[in-house]
């Protein structure tokens, strides 16, 4: 059969309850009436082969979604920017002021560290910048940067936060004051600052001297020296969503605006993540965007637009969004997941993105039942009073769902 006709096409009522001869309503309606998930509940299933909803309560209903929010950002950007996209960081050199300019491309994977994992290298940039001005004679030089690709607030509207640096266009490691690579921790204040600073001391072990970087005032006539360039934009993705990458998912929210000619700002990348799924077909009602990452409280998604997103992406014809499924967690094994579903029989079944904010539970993902078929799944609760207890109502009714026959 061909594969995932539009959900809003092909799906049952979602106030039907019950599709025959799957029993999914019979199995799942008593896990989600668990008063674990709070004051409301949405959810949804659909066979990933026939693009056919299995399952629907409420799933038209919008619900804040967390950080199942990366779904989206991750299906946006990709169809943006397409999967081999790249995001470049530069040095130029500025003939009207002297000035070398380090200048930020928006890639928030660029690390500083010795092993730098495949991940673009502050420090090769720097060995490669120093033998250029070397060739050219020169050893001394006025070190500023640049971050004028991103625009508007680079703050994000919850604040400072261990889960989020301020959001710029140059940053090392993700601001980060440890030598962490995921998880929250405390930031610096300035991560271009910061940045530019550790690119000086860089600079001056490979021979060149800079002075204290600050904002760049060069001219357009800047000619570039050197420049490092991220991993595939597939890369990039599996690591956001992996790891529930915050900083990750912020950046790709602001290079899909970039893409489709919105400003780099939250506000530019929330409408252009929006505008790019409805090119795209999916059920946006309800729908409503404010940053990438899903920290915002005003983000809200239904479990209908939720596992369509992730049918589409599992579209043979749409290869090129494959990387939001395999960028998911894998229960039992990696990511956020690595800790959940050792038990019960389903790990490696379920590869599930989560979300969690206070009175916020989430988690929509792919999972292979008992007789062999890929299904997406959406579950949102909102209301929720304790984290723990929510988390274990979901993963019970995700691992129910793989261990299920199901017709």
């Amino acid at each position: 059969p061909p594969v995932l006709r539009a959900l809003g096409a092909a799906a049952e009522p979602a106030t039907s309850g019950k599709v025959p001869p799957s029993g999914i309503a019979g199995v799942l309606d008593p896990l989600l009436a668990d008063p674990a998930l709070g004051e409301g509940h949405a959810a949804a299933v659909v066979d990933v082969a026939t693009g056919r909803r299995l399952y629907g309560t409420h799933s038209g209903q919008a619900f804040t979604p967390a950080s199942t929010t990366k779904i989206a950002t991750a299906v946006a950007a990709l169809s943006a920017l397409g999967p081999d996209h790249r995001l470049t960081t530069r040095t130029a050199l500025d003939p009207d002021t002297g000035e070398l300019v380090l200048v930020g491309g928006g890639d928030p994977t660029l690390t500083a560290h010795k092993a730098s994992g495949g991940w673009a290298s502050l420090r090769t940039l720097a060995t490669n910048t120093a033998a250029a001005l070397r060739k050219r004679g020169t050893l001394k030089v006025t070190l500023s940067y640049d971050t004028t690709l991103y625009s508007g607030p680079s703050r994000h509207p919850i604040g400072v936060n261990d889960n989020l640096a301020e959001v710029t266009a140059l940053t090392a490691d993700e601001g980060r004051t440890d030598n962490s690579g995921s998880g929250p921790v405390a930031r610096v204040a300035d991560p271009a600052a910061e940045a530019a600073r550790t690119f000086a001391g860089l600079l001056k072990e490979a021979g060149i001297e800079a002075t204290p970087p600050g904002p760049s005032k060069a001219t357009s006539r800047a000619t570039t020296l050197a420049a490092v360039s991220s991993p595939p934009l597939s890369d990039v993705v599996e690591r956001m969503l992996t790891n529930s990458d915050n900083d990750i998912a912020e950046a790709l929210a602001r290079q899909t605006a970039l893409a489709s000619g919105q400003p780099g700002s939250f506000a530019g990348g929330a409408k252009a993540v929006a505008a790019r799924l409805t090119k795209l077909g999916l059920p946006m009602r309800g729908a409503s965007f404010h940053d990438g990452s899903g920290l915002d409280r005003d983000d809200r998604l239904t479990a209908d637009l939720l596992t369509s997103l992730l049918a589409t992406a599992a579209d043979p014809a749409r290869p090129g969004l494959r990387p939001v499924l395999t960028g998911l967690p894998v229960g039992g094994f990696t990511g956020t997941l690595a800790a959940r579903y050792a038990d019960g029989g389903a790990a490696g079944l379920i590869r599930a993105k989560t979300g969690t904010l206070t009175g916020v539970n989430s988690l929509a993902g792919t999972v292979v039942t008992k007789d062999g078929r890929l299904l997406t799944f959406a579950f949102l609760a909102s209301g929720t009073t304790d984290p723990q207890s929510a988390q274990s109502a979901l993963d019970h009714t995700a691992t129910t769902l793989a261990n299920c026959g199901c017709g």
